[in-house]
């Protein structure tokens, strides 16, 4: 009883996720492994989602940090609870919300990692050598997440209908649903022109032999129609490792944040930033301030008459 009480609930909080706030599908499977995981830990405490008290969510926060999660994945799946407890609240499945005292774990100030301009450089020149229809749209990917700091998600699920004039700005589709425009820029365009040029091998065939069709850019003979996130995350090691770049160091995520830490360095403001990457909040931008800092110092000591006595 107490476990189908728990998975309708859990349904009731993601199907709210799904229509009031526009979560992805991916946003959509984190949550639910996160909540599984706390009702599993209610569970052992003999308790369920209705009954749960702050004593039973210290002692699972507890055991986050006995099996040494990081702390920025605590806090992530504190947060979780916290929303799921609220959204129960206030749609009356329960009066209280024992998440309401329940402090987060203390968290490192981590820095992003990124990638030097010149290894940047040497990544796009190693995808460049590549031949055929992959190396064409490994390079065209490799071009456009730098050039756009997109998410992967947001790179693999393109529609093939934000690039098929050779546009200028992409439109890009992120979280909560919300688009935004980023430029492009000339290598970039000039990858992507060349890939449209072969996309069509990358269509899957129909049942009756004839050529198919894709909404997507990228799209594959997989169950989702596009490029997997794991496929692209495989080929960007696989391309470090050619170029002589710890696989280790290289991700999409890198990537973007490199794409953020070069753009301040060279002058961008957060503000702009914080627009291009699709962040909700300015304080999510802000993790790049290290480099701006960086850049304001060397401002100082070049131009500031007293730097130089």
């Amino acid at each position: 009883m107490a476990e189908l009480l728990n998975k309708n609930l859990i349904a009731a909080f993601l199907e709210m996720m799904a229509a009031e706030r526009g979560a992805s599908i991916h946003t959509l499977d984190a949550y639910r492994r996160d909540l599984e995981d706390y009702v599993a830990s209610l569970t052992s405490q003999k308790s369920d989602l209705i009954a749960a008290q702050d004593s039973h969510l210290r002692k699972y926060m507890a055991s986050l940090g006995d099996a040494s999660l990081a702390p920025r994945t605590q806090a992530r799946r504190l947060s979780a609870v916290r929303q799921f407890h609220k959204f129960l609240y206030a749609d009356g499945y329960r009066n209280d919300d024992p998440s309401a005292h329940i402090d987060s774990p203390r968290q490192g100030s981590t820095l992003p990692k990124f990638l030097t301009i010149t290894e940047i450089d040497h990544l796009i020149t190693t995808a460049a050598s590549h031949d055929g229809i992959k190396g064409k749209r490994l390079l065209a990917m490799v071009e456009l997440i730098y050039a756009t700091g997109m998410r992967v998600s947001e790179l693999v699920e393109l529609p093939f209908s934000a690039a098929a004039r050779d546009p200028q700005m992409l439109i890009v589709r992120g979280k909560g649903s919300k688009e935004r425009l980023v430029p492009l820029s000339d290598p970039a365009r000039d990858a992507l022109r060349d890939y449209l040029e072969i996309r069509d091998a990358f269509i899957p065939i129909t049942s009756s032999k004839q050529p198919g069709t894709s909404p997507y850019l990228f799209p594959s003979r997989g169950k989702s129609g596009h490029l997997t996130r794991q496929m692209f995350l495989n080929m960007v090691k696989d391309l470090a490792s050619e170029a002589g770049i710890a696989p280790s160091r290289v991700s999409p995520h890198v990537l973007r944040h490199s794409f953020a830490s070069h753009l301040l360095a060279n002058g961008a403001d957060l503000r702009s930033l914080q627009q291009m990457l699709g962040h909700s909040d300015i304080s999510t931008t802000q993790i790049y301030t290290h480099v701006l800092e960086s850049r304001l110092r060397g401002l100082v000591q070049e131009h500031h008459p007293l730097a130089k006595l």
